[in-house]
């Protein structure tokens, strides 16, 4: 999309196989969206017991999760951050949701991207507002969201996702 963007996919599981190409056209989509000037962004997906290990040391949560994001830095000139996405859990909840696994880890990508331009869903406005972000950048990708699911806002978040801001460790509020 822009020189400006720079976007790093590493696929270090096993579960499913991972478009990197979509990845990146949601990550960019999103970024281009909230006028981010320059960005430096790593996209991870990983497996359960990797995500499990990231959630213990950074938010001191003992659960695997769908996904985490983290601001590493972030000033008006440059956005730097990291989302790590579990294809374990995209696997194992996808099918409640009716859509494929590919899609369902999509969503975290797009969740994880949104909290990292400023999205947050800790009341049920913020999250309401976030959810039609998902659903409008799934449509804009092509994707039709399921009439169930965090897309749709019938997905409890609390506790679902884990997002820091600023060093890893700090919770985002």
């Amino acid at each position: 999309m822009t020189d400006s963007f720079v976007i790093d996919v590493a696929d270090r599981q096993t579960t499913l196989e991972v478009n990197r190409r979509q990845v990146v056209k949601a990550v960019e989509m999103i970024l281009g969206d909230a006028a981010v000037a320059r960005t430096v962004i790593s996209v991870a997906v990983v497996d359960d017991p990797t995500i499990h290990q990231l959630n213990r040391q950074y938010l001191d949560h003992d659960y695997a999760t769908d996904v985490l994001s983290f601001v590493l830095e972030r000033d008006r000139d440059l956005l730097e951050g990291e989302v790590i996405v579990s294809a374990d859990t995209a696997a194992s909840r996808a099918a409640d949701f009716g859509w494929s696994a590919a899609e369902e880890l999509l969503l975290y990508v797009i969740h994880g991207t949104l909290h990292l331009v400023g999205y947050d869903d800790g009341s049920p406005d913020e999250r309401a507002i976030m959810r039609a972000r998902e659903r409008d950048c799934l449509k804009r990708l092509g994707i039709d969201p399921p009439q169930q699911g965090r897309a749709s806002g019938d997905r409890p978040a609390d506790g679902q996702i884990a997002a820091a801001d600023g060093e890893r460790g700090k919770e985002a509020t």
